[in-house]
């Protein structure tokens, strides 16, 4: 994760932004830190980036890298103002200990990339490219299987869809996890994949989508969640999940929420 310290609406690339919009910094630091804190009261390890000024999305450390089996695939970002971020999170990478393989396409991460058990689920249509999605699939050597963003308030595929288990369990029919998403946010033909990859997904409407309810964080049991997604959250709760509410609305100012925050390193 990344500090917000020099979070900002400077700049609009997505619809949510709007640099008219003042973000309060000292709820922002707030809402983050405590995030932070609840990850590791529910035993989990958090790492920081340090933030780097002029880089106001930087807080969003998802967008930086997809890592899988140690093995990280870095960004290579479509807005000019965020490519400067690319290069700052491979080199903490490197200085981890790993090796990094920079993408050539354009492809910003686990904004666009979800691995689900024996699959990742690749986004396409506003920010990364097809040729990512080779790319990505030659480099982890496993099937990545694209799918068309259509609606543009759901500009990266984990502002409409999230893993909830990556694979076992009762739900998992296709040895490919489960997910929840919001079918508008996907190409018809899109919508009739996911159906046949996770026929026991969970369904989100789009009021709750809309309050970023699907861009989550589930550990297979703990789902880190925007508290405004209440029929989101009664599903999640129904299906023996444990939803933990998590309030980042200051975020959403620029179009991001719980997982944008949050690189998960497997």
């Amino acid at each position: 994760m990344c500090e917000p310290r020099y979070f900002d609406v400077r700049y609009a690339i997505n619809p949510w932004m709007n640099p008219e919009d003042r973000v309060d910094l000292s709820l922002a630091r707030d809402q983050w830190h405590h995030l932070v804190e609840v990850y590791r009261d529910h035993g989990h390890t958090v790492e920081t980036v340090a933030p780097a000024e002029g880089l106001p999305d930087m807080v969003f450390a998802a967008n930086a890298a997809l890592v899988v089996d140690g093995r990280v695939f870095g960004s290579s970002f479509h807005a000019p103002e965020r490519q400067p971020e690319a290069e700052l999170y491979a080199a903490w990478f490197k200085e981890a200990g790993y090796d990094v393989h920079q993408a050539s396409a354009v492809c910003e991460g686990e904004g666009d990339l979800v691995p689900t058990g024996r699959y990742v689920l690749a986004g396409t249509g506003f920010r990364t490219q097809r040729a990512a999605h080779h790319e990505a699939q030659e480099f982890f050597g496993r099937p990545v299987i694209g799918l068309q963003l259509v609606d543009p308030r759901f500009y990266h595929l984990d502002t409409a869809l999230f893993l909830l288990r990556e694979t076992g369990g009762e739900d998992d029919a296709t040895g490919a996890g489960n997910v929840a998403y919001y079918p508008g946010a996907f190409s018809p033909g899109s919508r009739e994949v996911l159906r046949r990859l996770f026929p026991q997904a969970v369904i989100a409407s789009e009021e709750d989508a809309l309050t970023f309810g699907l861009n989550s964080v589930s550990d297979g049991h703990h789902v880190f969640i925007d508290p405004r997604a209440h029929g989101l959250i009664d599903q999640l709760a129904d299906r023996g999940y444990a939803p933990v509410p998590v309030d980042l609305s200051e975020f959403r100012k620029s179009g991001g929420g719980i997982k944008c925050c949050t690189q998960e390193i497997r």
